[in-house]
């Protein structure tokens, strides 16, 4: 079988719209903004909008699919099991963050660089004002 056909049997039986419709739908339970998915998983803004828009339909790095599960709650496969027509696993047949001992040290490193984020988001609009004073 050719590359190419398998590459088009891949994508024909990948299901970008139930993506969109699980991460909606549990954004909406959540009451979670893209936002704050986003900054949950450490997905961009825009991949959580093209994604929940579902209008935009490539491969994904499965590791985009996990944060996205994990920052929704789920258990870490989730989403490629939607995007897989499969049924998902339960959330509880994942461990738990309370049983992990690096998320601690996770969500320190997270809340580190979201404030070093807004540090040079700050820095770099100081600067775009600078810049424009001397035109």
């Amino acid at each position: 079988m050719s590359a190419l056909r398998r590459s088009t049997e891949a994508h024909v039986a990948e299901d970008w719209s139930a993506v969109a419709e699980a991460i909606n739908a549990r954004a909406a339970e959540l009451a979670l903004k893209q936002k704050e998915i986003a900054e949950r998983s450490g997905v961009s803004h825009a991949i959580v909008r093209e994604m929940q828009q579902g209008r935009i339909e490539r491969r994904r790095n499965p590791r985009t699919l996990e944060a996205l599960s994990i920052a929704l709650d789920w258990h870490p496969q989730h989403l490629t099991a939607v995007l897989q027509g499969k049924t998902p696993p339960e959330a509880d047949s994942a461990v738990t963050a309370a049983e992990d001992p690096l998320v601690p040290l996770l969500q320190t490193i997270i809340r580190e660089l979201r404030g070093l984020r807004a540090q040079v988001g700050t820095l770099t609009s100081r600067l775009d004002d600078g810049s424009r004073r001397k035109d």
